[in-house]
């Protein structure tokens, strides 16, 4: 007999065991099988709906952003220098498309620093230990924050060296 027929009967046997432990037939308990989601992994606070559960997303979303203030020094780096840019590429900018070249880095930065933490937080949630895989994706985090800063620096530096040279 081969390796898949072998399997096979392998798998028809364990679902003939499971439908004898659960008195029903075969057929029913591989389509609940494949239909069911388990339920102590359904969030409870997934059933807002409506304006509540948008009013909900707001407030943990602040959270988050208050989260990351207190705990992540770069995420208050960078909203500082944010701060800062902010309102003088207000200033500088001459035209609506200006402001908003201008501007994007900024937000973009404080977008990538709050995933980064997000990701690095998780990581240090799920194990206490040092693993290859775990260095790899904070390392990756941190390669897509080097990447949106340096963006920021050229924009930054293109627009001042157009405007001012």
């Amino acid at each position: 007999m081969s390796n898949l027929q072998n399997a096979d009967s392998q798998d028809k046997n364990l679902q003939s065991i499971d439908a004898q432990n659960t008195g029903a037939p075969e057929s029913q308990n591989i389509k609940s099988q494949n239909t069911e989601s388990p339920a102590p992994f359904r969030n409870a606070k997934k059933g807002k709906k409506g304006f509540k559960r948008i009013v909900n997303a707001f407030f943990y979303s602040i959270d988050g952003v208050k989260a990351a203030w207190s705990d992540e020094a770069a995420f208050r780096q960078v909203s500082l220098l944010a701060c800062v840019c902010i309102p003088l590429g207000i200033f500088l900018a001459r035209s609506w498309n200006e402001g908003i070249l201008l501007l994007l880095p900024c937000f973009l930065a404080l977008i990538v620093e709050l995933i980064n933490s997000a990701i690095e937080n998780a990581i240090d949630f799920t194990s206490t230990q040092i693993h290859p895989l775990a260095k790899k994706a904070k390392d990756m985090g941190s390669a897509v924050q080097l990447l949106a800063l340096a963006f920021w620096v050229l924009v930054w530096g293109w627009y001042l060296i157009a405007r001012f040279c």
